[in-house]
């Protein structure tokens, strides 16, 4: 049986931990080639190999700052030529920096627009210009619950994932004449390791957040990477331009 992504060569950003981590597994075990994007290191050679064994595909770690544009621009085109295609791009490195109105501090807002949205419209315009050679291909934008539903303490957090709503919601429109899709998913509260980390920093209890969550449980990272597969995938062939939600109809 042919695998969801068997053979689309995928870039993924932010793959060290989390979501991005999960995603990348994810793309792998449906078959993909994957250009796992990080950072950091975080001993990625040797989990990039046991995925390799254990999914049988390809799966090849990165070392890429997003915002720094010569090195995204010469991984991309390496990747372009090595492969002859790039089929997917997942935007998912990001900066989470939690601030209340009157504490936020102009720094931190500049660098999460930095990376959360600048980064992500420089990706955008890159791949869209290899893609378009192919007149094919499928960009995944990860956004936030927060920029739909707004969040206590998460304004200019909120405010960098609100923008990339929009840049989905215009660049899919720009780029479906090239055959290109631009779709985004808006993770709701995921249990990633960051998480736990902030509520245990805080003292804060997470069933008080669960309590919020109509599907009754914190969302997985694994959650977030089914539904960027099936984004991803030519079953979603039809669809652009489109926020997915993956929250458990929470309120924020």
């Amino acid at each position: 049986m042919m695998r969801l992504l068997e053979n689309k060569v995928c870039i993924i950003t932010g793959t060290a931990q989390g979501i991005g981590k999960a995603i990348a597994e994810r793309f792998a075990e449906d078959g993909a080639i994957v250009y796992a994007c990080d950072r950091i290191d975080c001993g990625m050679d040797a989990w990039a190999k046991a995925c390799t064994i254990k999914f049988q595909t390809r799966v090849q770690p990165v070392c890429l700052d997003v915002t720094d544009s010569v090195a995204v621009k010469d991984v991309f085109m390496t990747i372009y030529r090595t492969e002859g295609k790039i089929d997917v791009l997942v935007n998912n490195a990001g900066v989470v920096i939690n601030r209340k109105i009157g504490m936020i501090l102009r720094q931190e807002t500049e660098l999460m627009f930095k990376v959360n949205v600048i980064a992500v419209l420089e990706l955008i315009q890159l791949v869209a210009r290899l893609m378009g050679r192919n007149r094919s291909g499928a960009i995944i934008n990860i956004a936030s619950i927060t920029a739909v539903a707004g969040s206590s303490g998460q304004v200019a957090y909120s405010a960098s994932k609100g923008a990339v709503i929009s840049l989905t919601k215009s660049a899919s429109k720009e780029l479906a004449s090239l055959g290109i899709r631009v779709n985004a998913v808006a993770p709701g509260i995921i249990k990633t390791e960051r998480f736990v980390e902030l509520y245990e920093a805080n003292g804060e209890q997470i069933d008080t957040r669960i309590r919020k969550i109509a599907l009754g449980r914190l969302g997985t990272p694994e959650d977030v990477a089914d539904a960027c597969s099936f984004l991803a995938s030519d079953r979603a062939s039809y669809i652009s331009g489109q926020i997915l939600g993956v929250d458990g109809c929470a309120s924020v």
